[in-house]
């Protein structure tokens, strides 16, 4: 590996900029609510774009350009529906999750506002909903790790097991070190990073190609069937694509971005704000995508990576088009993107243990100094359990990951919207609800399938047994009501 390697310093310059935000938000972080939700004082531009890095991962820069380089414009579906899941999910969710979690205890996590929501005594909802969380996000914390060991192995050269500690390190120190005003501060350079990344790149290949137009002929007569939305696409395959976008009502690490918000009048800029970057990655993921079939074609003899892995696309684009220095900034936004979602994850992992685990069962008295270095340790934790499973990067536990968005948005998704938006949900309602939506996810995928992506039929089954075991069950104590009408009150008011 060469020490003088223009990408190389640039990552390291990079890396080191994140771990010094991380070290800027030690000195912000006073308590725990500071360590897992920043004190709840995030304003609109880091709340939306902290909400977007989050979410999008190393898919959006190597997934989705290289599905659309394999397959065509067919590929995009995916992308609307994701854009549809997430306005949905800023419009009807985050609003009045910011509320009501404020009014239910000044709830911090998801398995805690649950717990208050519905008065849970039992604690079953706190426990089950904790335990959701820890399994599926050790598991997407492998996959993240694996993502950023494979970035590291592919541009300098490096073992993996090298590359594994060196793509995971930087991630764990600055989450360690400042919380969540660290990754949230960090999250948006990286959304920033990201979308430079996605727009800069197609222009630069256009130019290069020269006119647009031929670039479409050359496009055309690589297979005409790449402009044909709906290229070897059923209904059920369509709507299966389209059903992605229900994930984000449950998605633990996006919503406690809402929760963390300064104010509810913070949403309607904060929506704005994050959809419009949301749509221009997307729009850039594709466009990558897809003039990367026009460039390999008129430039064969550089088409051999991308050949072997489609999902190269815009790394080979990128390398292809621009100085090293430049390449190195704009190959950060891969780093960034694998980083966000790492960060995140492990983050809300760590808060299920400390707060719905530790705080709830072992130190009720806990000072508040004593959670923040749980808190802290807690991420290591999760942190070196997710490196063991990434060690064998073609380990089985991996390909549970294809469950884990699933399994969030049926088992919490129906539980978080519904409890938003009707008092009369009671506590067996959101009990059974997440049961059947996690027990559906799993039995559909294994033995129903029928081509459909399990998180529909999951969705829709806990919706209805939320409803129905609610009605059957006897109204919710007057308290309840009580808070659930005040939140509602203040949410329409703002």
């Amino acid at each position: 590996m060469n020490l003088s390697n223009p990408t190389l310093i640039t990552f390291v310059i990079y890396i080191v900029a994140m771990i010094l935000i991380g070290f800027i938000a030690y000195r912000a972080t006073k308590n725990f609510d500071d360590y897992i939700l920043g004190g709840r004082s995030l304003g609109s531009f880091v709340t939306a774009l902290s909400a977007g890095a989050s979410d999008m991962s190393g898919w959006l820069l190597m997934g989705l350009p290289g599905a659309i380089f394999v397959a065509g414009l067919s590929e995009s579906w995916i992308a609307i529906g994701l854009i549809a899941g997430a306005w949905l999910n800023w419009l009807f969710v985050a609003g009045r999750l910011r509320v009501h979690t404020e009014y239910n205890h000044n709830a911090l996590t998801l398995p805690d506002y649950f717990s208050h929501r519905f008065e849970d005594e039992s604690r079953l909802l706190r426990i089950f909903s904790a335990l959701v969380i820890l399994v599926f996000f050790t598991i997407y914390c492998a996959s993240g790790v694996v993502a950023g060991a494979r970035l590291f192995e592919s541009t300098f050269g490096m073992e993996y097991g090298t590359a594994l500690w060196v793509g995971a390190a930087a991630t764990i120190l600055y989450v360690f070190i400042g919380g969540f005003l660290a990754v949230s501060w960090t999250d948006t350079v990286q959304a920033t990073l990201m979308i430079f990344a996605l727009l800069i790149t197609p222009l630069f290949v256009i130019f290069s190609l020269g006119d647009m137009g031929a670039v479409m002929d050359t496009i055309a007569a690589q297979d005409p069937s790449n402009f044909d939305m709906f290229k070897g696409l059923s209904f059920i395959a369509i709507i299966s694509l389209l059903g992605w976008g229900l994930g984000y009502f449950g998605q633990p690490h996006i919503l406690v971005r809402f929760m963390a918000a300064d104010s509810v009048k913070t949403i309607p800029n904060a929506r704005r704000i994050g959809m419009a970057w949301m749509i221009l990655t997307l729009a850039g993921a594709v466009t990558v995508g897809f003039l990367g079939i026009a460039y390999f074609a008129d430039n064969p003899a550089v088409a051999g990576a991308v050949t072997e892995n489609g999902e190269r696309v815009f790394l080979e684009l990128v390398k292809l088009m621009f100085n090293p220095w430049v390449a190195g900034v704009i190959l950060s936004g891969v780093l960034a993107a694998v980083m966000s979602t790492l960060s995140a994850q492990l983050l809300v992992s760590s808060s299920a243990l400390t707060q719905d685990f530790y705080k709830a069962f072992l130190r009720k008295g806990a000072s508040q100094t004593e959670l923040v270095w749980v808190g802290r340790a807690m991420v290591l934790l999760i942190a070196l359990i997710a490196i063991g499973i990434a060690s064998n990067p073609e380990s089985k536990v991996l390909g549970l990951v294809s469950y884990a968005w699933a399994g969030f948005g049926a088992a919490f998704g129906p539980v978080v919207l519904i409890s938003l938006v009707w008092k009369r949900m009671t506590r067996n309602g959101a009990l059974v609800g997440m049961l059947v939506g996690a027990i559906t996810v799993v039995v559909w995928k294994e033995f129903i399938g029928l081509g459909l992506y399990e998180i529909i039929p999951g969705f829709i089954f806990a919706s209805v047994a939320i409803y129905l075991v609610s009605l059957m069950d006897k109204a919710p104590a007057d308290s309840i009501q009580q808070r659930f009408d005040a939140a509602d009150a203040e949410y329409r008011a703002g």
